[in-house]
């Protein structure tokens, strides 16, 4: 089968190679999937590159996402059927002809949604929707999020106004408004203007109670600036700079709270019944169309190294999937 390995940490486009290697077989609780798309994620990215948190013996797969059709079931796997359409979010290995996964951990995928929707589904849109969730926010409550024309910023922003949630989005440049109002978000101001009176204008002087940081830097601050008493800053990413810049001022006289939000482990200790509700309120989302998952192209996993270069290319809208 083909699939994409590399012998050495560095850039994705440089070190990924395509591999013939065997067809892998299910173990117990495993099944095996033959892979139909799977997205470029920055997290694959990184751990090509060696600087992730989870770092991979060479010569190493590649890959963790996939929308994938059931090809082989271990011993004990009785709750799918060979044939059965799948979504997975933590398969090791993805970027490959066929992939060996748990079981427990796939989510089946409803006829109507689309192959390039259920191949996205999970690691971003599960992501956001899992912060939504750690924000502990409801209806009428005002948030405020940078890095707002990014993926997970976009869904949040989608969600919350699902939910009746109000979100003040940050962008660093005024197309990003654009493209966000095309999107149907509204609600976003560019830090490159005098975006403290926009923004105080847009939520008419609102208590804002919860910020999500995705940037760093003096990004980190301007968001703590706008919270109100008792906030709470989550730090999300680090886009810019690995250390967050924020004044002990507002720390100490807002009494605000800065905590972190790593999407893996706030899943690794989510009960089973609120995974279920937050994935039945996703595909619920994508369905009625209040959740869009745009793909920015679809390559050949021959063509990696291009598909990496567009998937890095700035301004894009969507995600970039890879085919076997």
């Amino acid at each position: 089968m083909r699939a994409l390995i590399h012998q050495e940490f560095g850039p994705a486009e440089d070190v990924l190679t395509l591999d013939d290697r065997p067809v892998p077989e299910p173990g117990p609780g495993q099944v095996r999937l033959r892979i139909v798309l799977s997205p470029i994620h920055n997290h694959d990215l990184w751990t090509i590159r060696g600087t992730y948190g989870f770092k991979p013996a060479l010569p190493a797969a590649s890959g963790t996402e996939a929308l994938g059709i059931v090809d082989a079931l271990g011993e004990g796997v009785e709750h799918l059927a060979v044939g059965q359409r799948v979504a997975t979010g933590g398969t090791f290995g993805a970027w490959a002809e066929y992939a060996v996964t748990n079981a427990a951990g796939l989510i089946p995928v409803p006829e109507g949604l689309a192959d390039e929707q259920a191949a996205q589904l999970i690691s971003m849109p599960f992501s956001a929707i899992s912060l939504l969730q750690f924000l502990d926010v409801a209806e009428g409550d005002w948030i405020v999020q940078n890095a707002a024309n990014g993926a997970v910023g976009r869904m949040l922003a989608q969600l919350a106004a699902a939910r009746g949630v109000n979100v003040l989005g940050l962008v660093r440049r005024r197309d990003g408004i654009d493209e966000l109002r095309a999107q149907g978000i509204e609600n976003v101001v560019s830090t490159d203007d005098d975006w403290r009176t926009q923004a105080t204008a847009i939520t008419g002087g609102a208590p804002i109670i919860a910020g999500v940081d995705s940037v760093g830097g003096e990004s980190s601050g301007d968001v703590l600036s706008l919270l109100t008493e008792n906030g709470t800053l989550v730090a999300f990413g680090a886009m810019s700079s690995p250390t967050m810049n924020i004044s002990s001022g507002d720390v100490i006289f807002k009494q605000a709270t800065v905590k972190g939000f790593w999407g893996s482990k706030v899943s690794q200790t989510m009960d089973a019944a609120t995974r279920r509700a937050l994935f039945g309120e996703l595909i619920t989302r994508v369905g009625d169309g209040s959740l869009t998952l745009p793909v920015a192209g679809v390559f050949d996993a021959a063509d990696i190294a291009d598909a990496v270069r567009a998937s890095n290319a700035p301004g894009r809208v969507g995600k970039v999937l890879l085919k076997f």
